[in-house]
């Protein structure tokens, strides 16, 4: 069984770290898009205020939230934000219907060889390499932390196996596969908040501070203005309180933050 989803990118929004050990976006500025349906657009005055895919009309649309470091400190929200964002549209395509369905980012970090795994990468590749070889989920190809770059390379097993007692592991055949059939970028208020509402939650590089590594509650406004891509997260929706407009992101540093 395949799924086929169109996907697409949001690359540079302003968040804003100085911390190295997340330095894990790396940019591929050779990158080429593949949109073959253009989104039509709604004026930014008509579209609503707030939106987030957590809460439409009660029903939830966001899969469960994800953390990178463990079992140990592992570079790769790359492919997190990216198959979080893809599973969000999978459930959104689904209508919310049980179970949900969790992508695998191990995949990604153990076969997708634009990129370095554990030591970085960029959204915009995982989409194409999903295009070109598809990706299974978290049943048959568990996270380990570990991906090409540090001993975990790309293998039948590794995407996808089965184990019994008596008689060890092997490469699940018939597993479910997911791909995407296009995959583009979306830059700006107008074009991100469309893009959200009518396909789902999108990828976006960002640059962090210490200050969003220590956040907690409430809206964050970075000051630095520093603007250098270092970290990948989903974007899920937008709102507006006090005047004071948002984005509503998810990160992949577990339930911990924030």
């Amino acid at each position: 069984m395949k799924i086929h989803i169109i996907l697409f990118v949001l690359i540079g929004v302003a968040l804003s770290f100085d911390v190295s050990m997340y330095r894990t976006h790396i940019h591929n500025y050779d990158w080429q898009p593949l949109v073959l349906n253009p989104l039509p657009q709604v004026g930014l005055e008509d579209l609503p205020a707030s939106f987030w895919w957590g809460n439409v009309d009660g029903k939830n649309f966001l899969t469960y939230q994800r953390n990178q470091h463990i079992p140990i400190y592992c570079g790769s929200c790359w492919a997190f934000s990216a198959t979080s964002a893809l599973s969000d549209r999978i459930k959104i395509m689904r209508k919310a219907a049980w179970p949900d369905i969790n992508l695998s980012p191990q995949v990604l970090i153990s076969c997708e060889d634009k990129d370095d795994g554990c030591h970085g990468g960029d959204a915009k590749n995982a989409y194409e390499w999903i295009h070109t070889a598809n990706i299974t989920d978290e049943t048959c190809s568990p996270y380990q932390a570990f991906g090409l770059d540090n001993g975990v390379g790309c293998s039948a097993m590794i995407k996808c196996k089965n184990c019994l007692p008596g008689r060890g592991c092997w490469a699940q055949e018939k597993a479910k596969i997911y791909g995407v059939n296009e995959y583009g970028e979306v830059n700006g208020e107008e074009n991100m908040m469309n893009e959200i509402q009518q396909r789902g939650p999108i990828t976006c590089a960002i640059s962090v501070t210490q200050a969003l590594v220590n956040y907690t509650s409430g809206i964050f406004n970075d000051s630095t203005g520093r603007k250098e891509l270092d970290h990948d997260i989903s974007v899920t929706g937008w709102g507006e309180e006090d005047d004071v407009k948002y984005w509503i992101i998810r990160n992949s540093w577990g339930s911990y933050w924030g």
